[in-house]
């Protein structure tokens, strides 16, 4: 059972927010935060603790009902030594719910570099050849739910022609979606982006952020790569790279076009959401609104401000 722990922290900046919830789960439980760095806030406030634990906040609104068995399938993955992060599971009661937040401890992993394309498609080939773990997975049915509540829960980030172009292409993708021919269904990571690989400091690469796990077509981990060379900068020799390491190359697949697009709106979903506590998310909407609705396929986007020259 989640263990939940009142008096929220609310109208504040995320990252704000998010040391709030931090240094008050954290009292609650014995656990220092004095010295946290915060390290990501995208979908996820992830801070690093001096005491080798990495804190994950969550900001998605399904984050409660799914938290459990993400935990329970990095666990399963862990005991069968496919190279994942592990839950601490010297704190009990997780996920911890604070103020509508859902909180996890995790094992902190020194890394060692970037990994590389090619470790993530080795990677990501010896996940899709796990068996479905024995766990209420969710079905990937749906990539765009969370897109399509943003748009209809936070209309003060859009205007109203951008909320009816984003609803009727979501409707649109959608349907697309249904109609995929894949395979057989896979256990997927479902956020299988580079930088959710690890390399530890004896060379091994481990893969993290599970938040998206489910059963489905094993294409939906795979686009995230190829989408990275159209929107993120990875290089062509990259994605080639990947595809090799994979065993298969996403780009012959007859449905690629239109997962791309669909990837391209999921995109979007987490900088709606967080607009309103986000500087960076303020930035980087209006440049993904503006690309997708001028059908700009080429048009760079960012995980964070650019550095300025």
């Amino acid at each position: 059972m989640n263990h939940t722990i009142a008096h929220p922290f609310t109208g504040k900046p995320l990252a704000e927010e998010a040391f709030g919830v931090l240094r008050a789960v954290c009292g609650q439980i014995g656990v220092e935060a004095e010295g946290a760095r915060l390290m990501r806030l995208r979908s996820n406030a992830v801070f690093k603790l001096r005491s080798e634990m990495v804190v994950r906040i969550a900001t998605a609104p399904d984050a409660l009902t799914r938290l459990p068995v993400v935990l329970a399938v990095a666990r399963w993955l862990a005991d069968r030594g496919f190279p994942t992060v592990r839950p601490v599971d010297e704190i009990p009661g997780q996920p911890i719910v604070y103020g509508g937040r859902a909180v996890t401890f995790w094992r902190y992993v020194r890394s060692n570099g970037r990994p590389t394309t090619l470790e993530l498609g080795r990677v990501l080939r010896n996940l899709h050849r796990e068996p479905v773990p024995p766990i209420n997975l969710r079905r990937l049915t749906d990539p765009l739910a969370e897109v399509r509540h943003a748009v209809e829960h936070r209309s003060e980030v859009l205007t109203p022609y951008q909320r009816a172009w984003l609803g009727d292409r979501i409707s649109s993708l959608t349907d697309r979606w249904q109609s995929l021919e894949s395979g057989p269904p896979v256990l997927l990571h479902g956020d299988a982006w580079i930088d959710n690989l690890l390399r530890c400091r004896d060379g091994q690469a481990v893969l993290c952020d599970w938040d998206g796990v489910a059963v489905g077509p094993r294409e939906w981990d795979l686009v995230h790569t190829y989408h990275g060379q159209r929107r993120f900068g990875l290089t062509p020799g990259e994605v080639d790279a990947f595809a090799h390491a994979y065993g298969s190359d996403l780009r012959e697949w007859p449905d690629f076009g239109t997962l791309m697009e669909i990837r391209d709106m999921y995109a979007v979903g987490i900088h709606i959401r967080n607009a309103t506590g986000d500087p960076f998310s303020r930035q980087e909407l209006p440049r993904r609104l503006d690309s997708l609705t001028r059908g700009d396929g080429e048009a760079r986007w960012y995980m964070a401000a650019p550095a300025l020259s």
